[in-house]
């Protein structure tokens, strides 16, 4: 086995409802279970037993980097997989377009502004200068949009200036000596912007203005080794959202473009099917993310997210399938229908190619996997097994 494609259902572990069935275990997944059959399973714990992990902190180290080794911070990953370039020290933010009146927020995604619309106002507040730094604000999907500060002496121990509440605007602050100046300049482009936004004709009749932009989830860009350096062989990643393109960017694999993944519950999956079968061509490792399950579960809709399930088993899993490559298929953490939330519980594992073991599991699922001869896995131990069955495992010692 020289090939390998990683697929991740996001937020794909969840616990039983009064039934005993999760979404998962209650759903009909015909090819899940025919990989599980010829395979091997186990539970996977992204970020070690017990422990809540952000999709930031699980993708790096499912791929290989380990998140205390690597994580710079959620604002550097979005910012590359919305396409910015960044430079070694850049400190960057998620930013929200928001309705302000009097100093107050009304509402914290201006009434979910339309992408067009948002296009329109980025003109506006799109690149400044402060306090001797570059400030580039770069508007995204929806009222979704990136900055970053770009200069010297910059920290990014600082506090958000979105408050996730109907509140009056914080004041940014640092949290740590050294990232005085970054809350110095957030604050005034806070000022400036919504001065510039106030003015907006493009503002002039909507109900909830797009008139200030909150910024949260500050990080500084550093650099890690690549992909292809570190490993010894090329990867690819199949994503619609930002955060996993970035991710992938980040670590230097090859994000290839899919038409119809919108990274939403309407993303096409033949499409993401077909791009990564046609990757291995070029590729040795290919990582197909999806995010739809875990929105489902954000939604509390159990329902939802089983139905999305048995579309990947119908739509996805086929196409990968028919390839020569090694599956693994497996969720980045749990997020339960019932509180709409992550949580620190395991996520079910399959692996099947010719560099796998083989075990007694019938079934994908959470309660059948736990059966499963790979046991308990924990996330940093993921991409070694799999690099092992690739055939490109280096030996420790001698």
């Amino acid at each position: 086995m020289q090939k390998a494609i990683l697929i991740i259902l996001d937020g794909l572990g969840d616990l039983p409802d009064s039934r005993g069935k999760t979404p998962l275990s209650g759903a009909k997944t015909p090819n899940m279970d025919k990989l599980a059959k010829a395979g091997i399973c186990g539970m996977l714990s992204p970020i070690g037993r017990g422990n809540v992990p952000g999709s930031d902190t699980s993708h790096l180290t499912l791929l290989g980097y380990p998140y205390w080794e690597s994580y710079c911070g959620r604002g550097p990953l979005e910012a590359l997989g919305s396409g910015m370039e960044l430079r070694k020290g850049d400190v960057a933010f998620r930013a929200n377009f928001a309705t302000v009146e009097n100093g107050e927020i009304i509402d914290r995604r201006a009434g979910r502004i339309e992408t067009s619309a948002a296009m329109k106002l980025e003109k506006y507040i799109r690149d400044m200068e402060i306090e001797g730094c570059t400030v580039m604000f770069r508007s995204t999907v929806e009222h979704r949009g990136m900055l970053v500060i770009r200069g010297s002496n910059l920290g990014a121990e600082v506090s958000d200036t979105d408050p996730h509440a109907k509140v009056a605007v914080p004041q940014s602050r640092a949290l740590k000596k050294g990232s005085e100046k970054t809350a110095k300049i957030l604050n005034e482009f806070t000022k400036r912007a919504m001065a510039a936004l106030g003015k907006a004709p493009e503002n002039k009749g909507r109900k909830l203005p797009a008139n200030a932009v909150l910024c949260r989830g500050a990080g500084a860009y550093c650099e890690v080794e690549p992909f292809a350096k570190k490993n010894g062989f090329s990867g690819a990643c199949i994503a619609g959202g930002a955060l996993y393109k970035g991710v992938a960017r980040y670590i230097g694999m090859d994000v290839l473009e899919v038409e119809g993944a919108t990274g939403a519950k309407d993303t096409n999956l033949k499409n993401k099917g077909k791009k990564a079968a046609a990757a291995l061509k070029n590729h040795d490792f290919v990582f197909v993310h999806v995010k739809a399950t875990d929105s489902f579960s954000h939604d509390g809709d159990c329902g939802g997210k089983r139905k999305f399930i048995e579309r990947v088993d119908k739509e996805l899993i086929p196409l990968l399938a028919k390839t020569k490559a090694g599956i693994v298929l497996t969720g980045d953490h749990s997020t339960l229908c019932a509180s709409g939330k992550h949580s620190g519980h395991e996520v079910p594992i399959l692996f099947c190619g010719d560099g796998f073991r083989k075990d007694s599991v019938k079934k994908f699922d959470e309660f059948s996997c736990m059966e499963g001869g790979m046991g308990h896995m924990d996330g940093w131990d993921l991409f070694p097994v799999i690099v092992n069955a690739m055939g490109r495992g280096k030996k420790v010692g001698t």
